[in-house]
């Protein structure tokens, strides 16, 4: 800024007082004189991270200034570069700042207590916070509020990320809450406000979590990778001590057996191509079980003819596979398909428990 400044030959521009030096203007008329300057020689200025109030307060004064003589605007320029030259360290300002800037630096704890307190500044937008939310976060408190709360929160928020919260509402309700929305046209903007506040402590009183995924996803997924001895006595062990909690992981388990139920057939194809050929001929040729089977066919059946022989070509010179060469080859087919679906190059077939 200060390079930009020293380039800037001043030109003719506004105050409504007598010619005279800088000394006679005020610190928001300067301002203006600064800010004017700076845009008329294109210079980008992040005006819009001052408070609500600063800026209107600086476009009030530019808008009642007229024309200023140049030797006071070059006397404006050469107080505020000396400003500038005598700092040594800049703070970021506010709360919202200071959090910006020590996030990670301290507990999990201070920050939430920080954050709260900066839900409770009065020129501070909860929505802000609120649509930078992560679904899974919001879904919690989207699913127990009433459908008007729920209709202007949806209201509030991206396109994108709305849809995708409305898709996981309960049909009724989903449709309630649509045409709740369409009653929002008229909500005092005051009164919008509010909601943002209260949704904020909601999810601020939140207690921190220790892992990003539920007991049975974290359960669900460990298994996925064991052998199946091992799978197999775990989940009966599950159902002896839990029987509930053993049918849920169950359900979170996903393996090579499953693929014919959870894999498009369209989507075959693109996951042969992201498991290496050796890999995929292990997997088929060590197919035992009539449901291993059932997912080899299921693989073979889905590709084109001509891939589909060659693979079976070398299924049968492959000969006998040994069950740990087996597993670890059908365990690497299912780590690409879960890989492809972080991606977004494919999405798994969900029953309708696990969408309810």
């Amino acid at each position: 800024m200060a390079q930009a400044l020293a380039r800037i030959k001043p030109v003719q521009i506004a105050v409504p007082r007598p010619p005279g030096t800088a000394l006679h203007l005020s610190r928001r008329q300067k301002a203006a004189i600064i800010v004017r300057l700076m845009l008329a020689e294109g210079s980008p200025l992040p005006l819009s991270s001052l408070p609500e109030a600063m800026q209107t307060e600086l476009a009030q004064q530019i808008g009642e200034m007229r024309l200023v003589d140049r030797g006071t605007v070059q006397a404006v320029v050469a107080e505020f570069l000396e400003e500038l030259e005598q700092v040594g360290l800049s703070f970021p300002g506010g709360l919202e700042g200071a959090l910006s800037l020590m996030d990670g630096h301290i507990s999990g704890a201070a920050a939430a207590r920080l954050r709260r307190m900066v839900g409770l500044r009065p020129d501070a937008d909860p929505w802000d916070r609120i649509t930078a939310l992560p679904p899974d976060l919001l879904r919690p408190v989207l699913e127990v509020e009433s459908t008007e709360i729920a209709a202007i929160m949806l209201s509030k928020l991206p396109v994108t990320k709305a849809a995708a919260l409305l898709g996981k509402l309960p049909g009724d309700k989903a449709r309630r809450v649509a045409y709740a929305m369409s009653r929002t046209a008229n909500v005092d903007p005051g009164t919008v406000r509010r909601i943002g506040m209260s949704l904020l402590t909601q999810l601020d009183n939140q207690p921190a979590k220790a892992f990003d995924a539920g007991p049975v996803e974290r359960v669900g997924a460990i298994l996925n990778v064991s052998p199946a001895v091992t799978r197999e006595e775990v989940l009966q062990g599950l159902d002896e001590t839990d029987q509930g909690f053993a049918e849920q992981v169950r359900k979170a388990i996903f393996t090579f057996v499953h693929l014919p139920q959870r894999l498009a057939p369209r989507d075959v194809p693109r996951l042969t191509r992201a498991v290496d050929q050796p890999t995929l001929v292990t997997a088929l040729a060590g197919a035992r079980s009539p449901d291993q089977q059932a997912a080899a066919e299921f693989i073979l059946a889905n590709l084109s003819q001509r891939m589909a022989q060659t693979l079976r070509e070398e299924i049968a010179e492959r000969g006998k596979v040994r069950d740990r060469d087996a597993e670890a080859a059908m365990t690497s087919v299912i780590e690409a398909v879960r890989g492809m679906e972080r991606e977004g190059e494919l999405t798994l077939i969900r029953s309708e428990e696990e969408e309810e």
